[in-house]
């Protein structure tokens, strides 16, 4: 079972670089704008962590901390512009887990995340960033892939369905977990979408697309990304 992320984020960009990390991560997300609705997200369900930012538009973060801490002890970790030592304190004092200044690298988002859940009791290794089989050489970190040695351009889209395979690696990802994880929950029957952009990554990528090494068909099921 995914473990659930609740992301309050107003800054539209952020929100949705944040969702699709974490997606890729295998974590099931849900997102909101403001107080309110984090209020009504959480009275329906409550997530394994919240990475809560401060400035809202009906409010501040800050009082949302102090009231999931009367009730949960899942982690709250808060994400800011907000860099005064005396602003993090407060936060700290009020229960939250930790404190990330924005702009941040998601490589320590995702550290700082599973570290906190591994204070709570939730061992999360961390997830593959690199692959190398044959010719193809992957760096999510980096955000680099290579060919033979050559830099290949992905869109947006095309990396955010590698990188998931790369997560994955050797591991079959079955269609409707993949459109969720790249495209989002709406999506998992649009199966349209995934051999479309399967194609055009298997023609960057592959040598021949039409018998394919690397980014292999599991028929009627999903796809694999061959580890070796």
């Amino acid at each position: 079972m995914s473990l659930r992320v609740l992301v309050v984020e107003d800054d539209r960009e952020l929100r949705s670089m944040m969702r699709s990390t974490l997606a890729v991560e295998g974590f099931e997300v849900q997102t909101a704008v403001s107080v309110s609705e984090a209020r009504a997200l959480l009275r329906h369900a409550t997530p394994d962590v919240i990475l809560l930012d401060l400035g809202l538009p009906d409010g501040d973060g800050s009082e949302l901390v102090r009231e999931v801490r009367r009730q949960h002890s899942l982690p709250i970790l808060i994400v800011s512009a907000r860099h005064q030592e005396a602003e993090k304190i407060k936060l700290l004092d009020a229960g939250a887990d930790d404190y990330l200044t924005k702009p941040f690298n998601v490589g320590e988002l995702l550290a700082r995340i599973r570290v906190a859940l591994r204070h709570r009791g939730t061992a999360l290794a961390a997830g593959e960033t690199t692959h190398e089989v044959g010719d193809l050489h992957v760096d999510l970190n980096e955000h680099l892939v290579e060919v033979k040695g050559e830099p290949v351009h992905l869109t947006p889209t095309e990396f955010k369905l590698l990188a998931r395979l790369v997560r994955s690696a050797g591991k079959v990802v079955t269609h409707r977990q993949l459109l969720a994880d790249v495209w989002g929950s709406e999506f998992t029957e649009h199966t349209h979408y995934l051999r479309l952009y399967m194609g055009q990554l298997r023609a960057k990528i592959e040598e021949d697309p039409a018998e394919p090494r690397h980014l292999l068909t599991e028929t009627g099921v999903g796809y694999r990304l061959a580890a070796a």
